[in-house]
């Protein structure tokens, strides 16, 4: 969450973040160096014991410049969008003084009241255990997002109480200390209501991925790609497509995954890390992670794609099929039950079904080498380090452990023998 609260205010432009932290503070503080590796790591102020809003950016005040304004945001708060931030910063700048973002929910429960006077002018804000029943009824509602000159926000900071139903010191009285100062108020209200939503509880983060979700996935219609069920997607990441794309539904992309035009993604797959080539398709219920997929290749259903794979252009991994750490060439195929494990496979090459490279010896990995145009029978398996030469063809049930000479026929099995008078044993009755 303050991931997204961090790259938001970035994008407005934000030039000094001061961050507030408190309750596993080492963790959120590591998290967030690791956040900003290559960008500015904010600074970071300790709020301990926590008590409220107010004492929050009392911590966070000294750290900051006397002049200029400042923006308060929430680390739970991670839906706001750069657009909505702008505009508030906007108001600030054209009123001179202070800009408070609100929002009219139909359900506001847990939520602060604006409170206007007859005209509509602010005149403050009240928490829900201090209002009457009258405020409860007003359903626009205080974010707590604001902006405020720096040096005013000190002064009415530091004249907080905490009088009050929780003891707290409440940042939103600084707005009745902004209007009997006579400083202007303005107020923009946020247009889409999810922007403000709080996480308080599993419930609230759920409710708010499946907001953040949706907001990505129209993002995604809007560029044209074709998405079975809008609500059946799921990106951890940055999913980048190209025209044309289409993804079926429960689809996962982690990382940075990139599909070309023209790509597909059945049903049901994990993608982490992924490049999908033009016209490339992966079948329903595969999975594949740090891999690059060739234009026009397939993979699936039921594949598993490892890191470290480069799947050439028309390549085509199958059902049941497992590669790690290899390249398959052009036109290449592993069409079954195969398992492809630190190999360079040449172009135009068929697996067959149940195909091993035994690349490790329990100690170390070895590397198997399949030429151009080579035929690997079903049920072998290749010892590695070993070679396959060029147009070489392995007969079935082979154990390959020494090099497969170029366009010969190499197998290995025992002599087949029928015994005629061989009888199969009984089972004795009890």
């Amino acid at each position: 969450m303050i991931g997204h609260v961090l790259n938001t205010a970035r994008k407005v432009g934000v030039q000094q973040l001061v961050c507030v932290i408190g309750h596993g503070a080492d963790q959120v503080e590591a998290y967030i160096r690791s956040e900003c590796e290559g960008s500015a790591t904010p600074t970071f102020a300790q709020q301990d014991p926590p008590q409220g809003t107010g004492h929050a950016v009392a911590c966070a005040l000294p750290l900051l410049p006397e002049d200029g304004q400042t923006l308060v945001l929430y680390g739970d708060v991670p839906l706001l969008s750069p657009e909505t931030l702008q505009g508030l910063l906007d108001c600030a700048n054209a009123e001179e003084g202070m800009a408070l973002l609100t929002a009219n929910l139909s359900q506001p429960k847990g939520y602060g009241r604006i409170l206007r006077d007859d005209a509509g002018r602010l005149t403050g804000s009240v928490e829900e255990k201090d209002a009457t029943e009258a405020q409860r009824r007003i359903c626009e509602v205080n974010t707590g997002v604001l902006v405020a000159p720096t040096a005013r926000l000190r002064k009415w900071v530091g004249q907080l109480t905490n009088q009050n139903a929780q003891g707290e010191y409440y940042l939103t009285d600084v707005l009745a200390m902004a209007v009997r100062d006579g400083v202007p108020v303005a107020t923009r209200c946020c247009p889409d209501p999810s922007e403000v939503q709080g996480v308080n509880s599993q419930s609230d983060r759920c409710r708010i991925e499946r907001a953040f979700q949706a907001q990505l996935a129209q993002r995604l219609l809007d560029a044209g790609v074709q998405l079975a069920d809008p609500a059946r997607i799921d990106i951890r990441g940055s999913l980048q497509c190209a025209q044309d794309v289409q993804i079926d539904v429960g689809c996962v992309f982690e990382g940075t995954v990139v599909l070309s035009e023209g790509a597909r993604v059945g049903p049901n797959c994990l993608l982490r890390n992924v490049e999908v080539g033009p016209n490339a398709r992966v079948e329903a219920m595969s999975h594949l992670e740090g891999c690059a997929v060739g234009p026009r290749a397939v993979v699936g259903p039921f594949a598993r794609i490892r890191p470290g794979t480069e799947l050439g252009e028309g390549a085509q991994v199958g059902n049941f099929t497992e590669i790690k750490n290899s390249s398959l060439g052009a036109m290449s195929k592993a069409s079954h039950l195969s398992y492809i494990g630190d190999a360079t496979v040449g172009e135009r090459v068929n697996i067959g079904a149940g195909t091993i490279t035994c690349n490790y010896d329990g100690a170390h990995k070895h590397r198997t080498i399949i030429g151009d145009d080579a035929f690997i029978g079903s049920d072998t398996q290749l010892v590695a380090p070993v070679v396959v030469g060029a147009g070489a063809t392995l007969g079935a049930g082979t154990t390959l452990t020494s090099d497969a000479p170029a366009g010969q026929l190499t197998l290995s099995r025992a002599r087949q023998t029928s015994i005629s008078r061989w009888k199969r044993p009984k089972k004795t009755a009890h």
